[in-house]
C-alpha cells in the first residue's frame, strides 16, 4: 500500500494516478480520516503523558488523604483514556481499510490510457534469433496483424483431431472452461513445466514448492484482496483461498520478517496450478484452452533492496523471454498503459506470442515491479548496511503460463499428422520428436 505520508505529501499525484488507472478512490475521505486519527493520537499521547506524570506525583505524595484524592482523579482520567484508545483503534482500522483501496503510483514511462494505448517496446523471433528493442515504442492499437498462410490449425481443432485435448469430458467432469489433456499432451505439459523450472534454476532462482491454498491475509499482502475477491475460489469452512498465482504464497514467505541485506537479492521460482473465476462470454476470445478457471503456471519472484528493483525488472523480463526464445516462438513485449496495470504494479511488461492457428497474440507472461507497495501490506523488510530497517521491493513474472504456451506450440508445430516437439524440450519427452496422432476415444 501507499504510506499515509505519501498520500498527504503527494496528494495531487495520487489523485491523478487513480484517475489514470480509471479507479474511483475516496482520497478526500482518507485525508479526513487521517486528520481524525492524528487528532486522536495526539490527545491519547497527551493523556498518557499526563497519566505518567500523575503516577509519579502519587508515588511521591506524603499525605494519605491527598494521595487518595489524586488516585480518584486518575481513575476518571484512566476511564477517559481507555475510551480515547478505543476510538484510536477504530480510527486506525477504518483508515487502513480505506488505504487498501488506493492503487500503487506508476512509473513515469508508463503510457497513459487503456489496453490499446499500451506500447510495443521489443519484438523478436525465437526461430531466427532476431530481436529488436524499439527506439520509439509503437502503440499496440496501431499494430497490423501478422500475415498467415492459412496452413496452421487452431489448437482446439488440432487437439481434438489428434486425440490430445478432450473438451467434452472435461466439461462433463467440471463444467465449462475445463478440459482434459490426454496421453502425450499431458506428458508435454509436464515436460514444459519441468524444463521451465530447470531453466530458471540455471538463471539463479531457488525452486520452492509452496501450498496451493493460503490464508486471507496473504491475498491482502499481495493486493488481490479486497479488490478481486469475486475472481477467486474460497473455502469458507476453513477460511482458505485457492491460489490465483504462485506470486501470493511465494511473496508472503518472508512476511513479518527482517532480512539481512546480505541475503538480497532473493530469487525464487515455483510451479503451482492457478484458480480464477474468469468472467467469460462466448466467442473466439475464449475458444480452446486460452482462458480457463484452472491452469498451470511457473512463476518467478524477486526481492530487492531499494534502488535495485528497476534493474531487477529488466533482468526478470529477460529471464522470462529466454523461455520464449528457446521455444522458437514469434514474440513481442508490451509496456502496459495505466488503465491496464494491475492494482499493485508500478510498471508491467506483457510478453505475447503469436499463435498462427488462432491468428492472435496470446499473453504468456506479465512481468511487474511493485516497488515497496506489496511489502508495506505484507510487512516485508530488510536491514541495510547502516542498520536501518526498510521495506523490500518485490517483483514477479510468469515464466511462463502453460495453457497459452501449449496452445501456441500446438499451432506452430502441429499438422494433421502430429506435433513436432521443439528441440529444447525433447530430452524431457524421452527423445520424442513427434507426438500426437493417437486414437480418439
Amino acid at each position: 500500500m501507499l504510506s499515509m505520508q505519501t498520500i498527504r505529501e503527494r496528494t495531487a499525484e495520487v489523485r491523478q494516478a487513480c484517475v489514470d488507472r480509471q479507479m474511483d478512490v475516496p482520497i478526500d475521505t482518507i485525508l479526513e480520516r487521517d486528520t481524525t486519527y492524528r487528532s486522536l493520537l495526539s490527545e491519547v499521547e497527551t493523556q498518557r503523558a499526563a497519566r505518567n506524570a500523575a503516577s509519579k506525583a502519587i508515588g511521591g505524595a506524603k499525605d494519605a488523604t491527598e494521595r487518595q484524592r489524586m488516585i480518584e482523579e486518575q481513575r476518571a482520567v484512566g476511564s477517559r483514556l481507555d475510551d480515547l484508545e478505543g476510538q484510536l483503534r477504530e480510527a486506525d482500522a477504518a483508515l487502513r481499510e480505506l488505504l487498501l483501496q488506493v492503487p500503487n503510483l506508476y512509473h513515469e514511462d508508463v503510457p497513459l490510457g487503456g489496453e490499446s494505448d499500451s506500447v510495443v517496446v521489443l519484438e523478436g523471433d525465437g526461430a531466427t534469433g532476431e530481436e529488436l528493442r524499439l527506439a520509439v515504442p509503437r502503440r499496440v492499437g496501431d499494430e497490423p496483424t501478422p500475415n498467415e498462410d492459412g496452413t496452421h490449425i487452431p489448437h482446439w481443432e488440432l487437439g481434438e483431431q489428434l486425440g490430445l485435448i478432450d473438451f467434452e469430458r472435461g466439461a462433463k467432469i467440471s463444467g465449462s472452461r475445463f478440459y482434459i489433456l490426454r496421453g502425450e499432451a499431458a506428458l508435454l505439459q509436464r515436460a514444459l513445466i519441468t524444463w521451465m523450472l530447470d531453466v530458471h534454476r540455471e538463471q539463479g532462482y531457488e525452486e520452492v514448492y509452496v501450498p496451493f491454498v493460503v490464508k486471507e491475509e496473504m491475498l491482502y499482502g499481495t493486493g488481490q484482496l479486497p479488490k478481486f475477491a469475486d475472481t477467486m475460489y474460497h473455502d469458507a469452512e476453513e477460511d482458505l483461498w485457492m491460489v490465483p498465482t504462485a506470486e501470493v504464497p511465494v511473496t508472503n514467505m518472508y512476511r513479518d520478517e527482517i532480512l539481512p541485506v546480505s541475503a538480497l537479492p532473493l530469487r525464487h521460482v515455483a510451479y503451482t496450478p492457478c484458480f480464477r473465476r474468469e468472467r467469460m462470454s462466448a466467442g473466439r476470445d475464449v475458444r480452446g484452452i486460452k482462458r480457463g478457471h484452472q491452469f498451470d503456471k511457473v512463476e518467478m519472484v524477486r526481492f530487492a533492496e531499494e534502488g535495485a528493483s528497476w534493474e531487477a525488472l529488466d533482468t526478470l523480463l529477460d529471464d522470462a523471454l529466454e523461455i520464449v526464445r528457446r521455444l522458437g516462438f514469434k514474440y513481442r513485449v508490451l509496456r502496459l498503459a495505466t488503465a491496464d496495470l494491475t492494482f499493485a504494479s508500478a510498471m508491467t511488461y506483457d510478453i505475447e506470442v503469436w499463435a498462427p492457428g488462432s491468428k492472435e497474440w496470446l499473453e504468456v507472461s506479465s512481468v511487474s515491479n511493485f516497488l515497496d507497495f506489496q511489502a508495506r501490506r505484507a510487512n516485508l523488510r530488510y536491514r541495510d548496511a547502516e542498520g536501518q530497517v526498510k521495506h523490500l521491493h518485490t517483483l514477479n513474472g510468469s515464466g511462463l503460463a502453460l495453457p497459452r504456451v501449449l496452445a501456441t506450440l500446438l499451432e506452430q508445430y502441429g499438422t494433421a499428422d502430429g506435433v513436432l516437439v521443439p528441440e529444447a524440450i525433447r530430452g524431457f519427452l524421452g527423445g520424442r520428436t513427434l507426438i500426437g496422432a493417437q486414437p480418439k476415444l
